[in-house]
């Protein structure tokens, strides 16, 4: 469909632009950075066996990586369903790190932060969209669940025709048994 030709590279322009430009000069993003990747990493340090890295500028690198290499993709059409929610796992923490606008005092950098939150919030929302949009095919799911129901019906109906062969045959040998008897 053309909406779908034209709003995919669309949606898809900030988060490319973005990663360029941050693959270009990581450093400017290390600082708003550091309070999500410690946060992360200190939760996964309890939860996992294994002590993770933290590294904040690689954190920032592979973010933007994923950013560039989901964007093109998404744009062109290729693996939308999956790209999408790719971009979408990557708006939480770029979000959180880079617009922490309940940190800001002055009001006039506390609103711009407050309105980038605002529009990646809204990003982020038309990602979800495009996430479950199955682009007017049947999901995975109700392809599954009909097929389920299928095999269910055709059971049943070779069961029927069975019991009834079973029947059949099960009235010839009695009779076959009668005329052997007399």
């Amino acid at each position: 469909m053309l909406v779908r030709r034209i709003a995919r590279p669309l949606l898809a322009t900030p988060y490319i632009y973005g990663g360029i430009s941050t693959l270009r000069k990581p450093q400017d993003r290390v600082p708003g950075a550091r309070p999500v990747v410690e946060k992360i990493a200190e939760t996964a340090d309890k939860q996992l066996p294994v002590e993770v890295p933290r590294d904040v500028e690689q954190y920032v690198k592979a973010n933007a990586a994923l950013q560039v290499g989901a964007g093109v993709l998404f744009a062109l059409g290729r693996f939308p369903r999956l790209t999408s929610l790719a971009l979408a796992g990557s708006t939480v923490p770029t979000t959180l790190a880079g617009h922490r606008f309940w940190e800001e005092s002055d009001p006039k950098v506390s609103f711009e932060k407050t309105a980038h939150f605002v529009k990646n919030l809204g990003m982020l929302g038309g990602l979800l969209l495009a996430a479950v949009d199955t682009e007017g095919k049947p999901s995975v799911g109700y392809r599954a669940r009909r097929a389920a129901t299928k095999a269910a019906d055709a059971t049943e109906k070779n069961f029927a025709k069975a019991q009834k062969r079973a029947a059949k045959a099960q009235k010839q040998t009695e009779k076959r048994l009668k005329k052997a008897s007399r």
